[in-house]
């Protein structure tokens, strides 16, 4: 288990949700790319007060590094990027599929899979049913 990094002043989720509609989340039966039961779209969670600790302490990857700059804010760069560990996970938006491959996203992921490569890490794409290791 990581311990929680800080959310970095001034940002929010505003009204990006897509923490509620690309991962699966196994505690709703939810799979990926769809959207949970709890959200209202363009709103939020509808049991923000009482989510479960599998939402209550995720934060994306937007939220905690204050070196990624406002194009990837998840909703404009219709990807949600986290951690876990040597590992970094991109979950694209099944709207827009081929995003992460434009800049500035592609040389991005590509210098953190050179980062994470020296310490056994790697970078994830999943793009709706393809995923790829970079």
């Amino acid at each position: 288990m990581y311990p929680s990094p800080a959310t970095i002043v001034g940002r929010s989720c505003g009204t990006c949700t897509l923490c509620c509609r690309l991962p699966d989340i196994d505690l709703f039966d939810k799979p990926a790319n769809v959207w949970c039961r709890h959200c209202v779209a363009g709103k939020g969670c509808s049991i923000y007060a009482d989510r479960p600790s599998v939402c209550r302490d995720f934060l994306c990857l937007w939220m905690t590094d204050a070196g990624l700059d406002k194009a990837w804010e998840p909703s404009r760069s219709h990807m949600m990027v986290y951690r876990q560990g040597p590992q970094v996970t991109v979950l694209v938006d099944p709207d827009y599929p081929d995003i992460w491959c434009s800049e500035p996203y592609h040389a991005q992921l590509r210098a953190w899979a050179e980062e994470a490569e020296a310490t056994g890490g790697y970078v994830i794409v999943f793009r709706q049913d393809d995923v790829f290791k970079i």
